[in-house]
């Protein structure tokens, strides 16, 4: 008896990059809160470190025998290894599942697995085990690359050298057009295409659950049900449904004790992801640009380039208008009234806290998804506007600050931003269509 009574347990595979990995471990923490046993499958490549796995007390973290070393990322690129990846991975993950089952007795409910980390559905369908897509990123990209996944490398490449074609419309997936496509910055076409039709084969998984909401992306989504023919749990913004723990470093506390100094919806918070992302003359045309504005400012400047890296002039500068930090408690900086906007690269986790606190946005996305997510937030919700890489010169950067921190436009754009901020705050609430959502994944994985 005690055994039928035993917690099922749920197998999560995340993919090894932080803005996957952290979604992941949401989700992981929220069906640990519903009676859940949870056990991670990492790789040596990845984000999830020993520090982290402290946050998740009563997690079981497993990492993968996999034959691709960090090394491999930089020589290969992001889209090559993730197919490299898939293909090494596969074999050793299935000798995991069958030792886990050997010892364990058949308590896998499910193996939940990041859509980019597909070889896990192969594992499924040999041990009969259910399997459900996660999608951490927007449905928006979810179904633009079941669009890539239909189409001819070579046509697309001709096509896309009429202009018209590039403001042409997708079907049915108004204001989505085809340059819209995240393929930029993502490396050679063929593999992009090749990652495409993958990720966009759903093989014998059950369901799809994906972090977004229905007020933000209902024609995607929509589109998803319509296509796919299988359940979509729509269950986000996820850090809304399962907070993450609080970061205990020193310099967090005081960059918040630096914005509680400040007028009400006077700052900008930059953070751009990795700063490799940005060449070291765009830093200073940052810098000047942002201390031209008159605006004060908080910027994360990840690792070793920080305020140091600055010439003297404009690190005095710096100093006397802004804040440098090497790391933020970014949920807790956009939720600080002083807080009037965020210059951001538009990761998908970025978008949805800065929707979720009513913040406007500036963006200043890089490759593929980003660009898509800066689309949306400049066109379909309206809460934020781009800049784009050639333009950002110490002159454009004070002028996009102006427009939203000061100018009557950079203030409509926060009044959209707050009513979305209600809609996802009643989304997440009990009777709301995200906790509905992630209510019936729950039934619904109970009975697997």
């Amino acid at each position: 008896m005690e055994k039928r009574e035993a917690k099922r347990r749920i197998v999560l595979v995340p993919i090894p990059a932080q803005g996957h990995v952290t979604p992941m471990m949401q989700l992981g923490k929220a069906l640990y809160s519903e009676g859940f046993s949870i056990t991670v499958v990492e790789g040596h490549f990845n984000q999830v470190s020993s520090s982290s796995h402290q946050c998740f007390p009563g997690f079981h973290f497993v990492t993968l025998k996999e034959s691709l070393p960090e090394s491999e990322f930089e020589r290969l690129g992001g889209i090559e290894f993730m197919i490299m990846l898939n293909k090494t991975s596969e074999a050793s993950f299935k000798d995991y599942i069958a030792q886990l089952l050997l010892q364990q007795g058949n308590d896998i409910s499910c193996i939940i697995y990041d859509e980019y980390m597909y070889f896990s559905g192969a594992a499924a369908k040999e041990f009969n085990l259910p399997s459900v897509i996660f999608s951490t990123q927007c449905a928006t990209n979810y179904v633009s690359r079941c669009v890539l996944s239909k189409l001819n490398v070579d046509k697309f490449l001709v096509d896309m050298e009429d202009p018209g074609m590039q403001e042409k419309v997708v079907e049915n997936l108004y204001p989505l057009r085809y340059k819209d496509l995240p393929i930029s910055g993502m490396g050679p076409l063929e593999h992009v295409f090749e990652l495409c039709r993958e990720v966009a084969n759903k093989r014998t998984a059950s369901a799809v659950i994906i972090n977004t909401v229905s007020c933000l992306e209902s024609s995607s989504l929509s589109w998803m049900e319509q296509k796919l023919g299988i359940p979509i749990y729509d269950i986000g913004p996820l850090h809304m449904t399962a907070p993450p723990p609080s970061s205990v470093l020193e310099e967090n506390t005081r960059c918040i004790e630096w914005l509680n100094k400040q007028k009400p919806r006077s700052v900008i918070y930059i953070s751009v992801g990795t700063v490799a992302q940005m060449e070291t003359k765009e830093v200073l045309e940052m810098a000047w640009g942002l201390c031209n504005s008159n605006q004060p400012f908080l910027w994360v400047i990840p690792g070793n380039n920080g305020i140091e890296s600055l010439p003297d002039e404009v690190n005095k500068m710096v100093s006397e208008r802004g804040y440098i930090v090497k790391r933020a408690p970014q949920i807790e900086v956009l939720g600080h009234p002083a807080v009037g906007g965020f210059w951001s690269h538009c990761g998908w986790n970025s978008v949805l806290e800065s929707i979720a606190e009513g913040v406007p946005m500036i963006c200043r996305p890089f490759h593929g998804e980003q660009k898509l997510n800066a689309m949306c937030i400049e066109r379909v919700w309206r809460i934020g506007f781009q800049v784009e890489g050639s333009k950002v010169d110490r002159r454009e950067v004070e002028r996009a600050v102006k427009k939203l921190i000061i100018d009557e436009e950079g203030i409509r754009k926060q009044e959209r931003a707050l009513v979305l901020k209600d809609k996802l705050k009643a989304s997440v609430k009990s009777g709301g269509v995200s906790y509905n959502a992630l209510d019936e994944l729950v039934k619904y994985l109970k009975t697997m």
